[in-house]
């Protein structure tokens, strides 16, 4: 037998017209092969959903709103002070009243825990801001009754105006480990305005940032929550609350230390007792020099 690659080559290139049973059988399977593989894209992308809704579901953090709700006498209680103490400037739906207070709605337990605690609400009169004074005697928080009311009062608000809620800690629990980095950060975030030992300066337009050593622990974070005045809000993406009792244990640290070198001079800073030094020394030389100037 002699081989034919020239007649296998032109088999090869001219197939019979009914082509290879293989072939035949490939072009029969494609549209049985297209179909599972849509079912099976069709299952894996409803397998994929089902695993993402139920991974938000488990993981997802919830709202406040969605977390302990006060009870209603609580709600009740806050309503009665609300309309004794509040409703004549901040109207009946925490709407607000021009010319006489602004709007409550979105300012939170925490923004009533500041303004209300530290006495500046209610305001005695219309000024470029609010000066801090003894809240009311039914608001005091260091009396159980004026925690009570403020609690009732924040409670009401918070209902039916949403916002940030006040920290369950207080006093010395609201303190962080690091006054070191809340130095820093304080010296980043808040001392062009209050100053690098938090003893307070003049704004603009007649208002001013406070001195921080009478303000509590709770006071200081809830300030840092709602921004009051001119101060800025500092939400949980901008400093976390780790950061935020960072710098409360900061400001407490330098409000309760003492003055190792002598006088503060209002707590200028650290160097403030050499620059006085330097200065008035230097001042009595100049004069000195001139005196025996103007005697020769």
């Amino acid at each position: 037998m002699t081989e034919n690659p020239e007649g296998a080559d032109s088999a090869a290139q001219n197939p019979p017209p009914g082509g290879r049973p293989e072939q035949k059988a490939g072009r029969r399977s494609r549209p049985h092969g297209k179909t599972h593989r849509r079912i099976a894209g069709a299952l894996a992308i409803g397998l994929s959903l089902v695993t993402v809704g139920f991974l938000y579901t488990a993981l997802a953090p919830q709202p406040q709103v969605a977390e302990a709700q006060p009870d209603a006498a609580l709600i009740a209680q806050g309503e009665q002070l609300y309309n004794n103490t509040c409703i004549t400037c901040h109207g009946a739906n925490l709407q607000g009243e021009q010319d006489r207070g602004p709007s409550l709605i979105g300012v939170g337990d925490a923004a009533v825990y500041f303004q209300v605690s530290s006495g500046r609400m209610p305001m005695a009169r219309q000024e470029a801001q609010a000066a801090r004074k003894h809240p009311l005697p039914i608001f005091d928080p260091d009396t159980a009754e004026g925690r009570a009311n403020l609690e009732a009062l924040g409670a009401y608000i918070q209902v039916n105006g949403g916002g940030p809620i006040t920290p369950a800690e207080r006093g010395e629990a609201l303190r962080g480990d690091d006054p070191g980095r809340g130095g820093t950060l304080y010296r980043l975030n808040c001392a062009s305005c209050h100053n690098f030992t938090g003893v307070g300066g003049a704004l603009s337009s007649g208002k001013y940032a406070p001195a921080l050593a009478p303000a509590s622990e709770s006071q200081i974070y809830t300030a840092m929550q709602t921004g009051p005045q001119n101060m800025p809000r500092f939400s949980d993406q901008q400093l976390t609350p780790e950061e935020k009792r960072d710098i409360i244990a900061y400001i407490k640290s330098v409000n309760e230390t003492n003055d190792p070198g002598g006088y503060s001079l209002l707590g200028l800073g650290p160097t403030a007792e050499g620059i006085f030094v330097f200065v008035f020394v230097m001042s009595g030389l100049v004069g000195f020099a001139i005196w025996l100037g103007a005697k020769s």
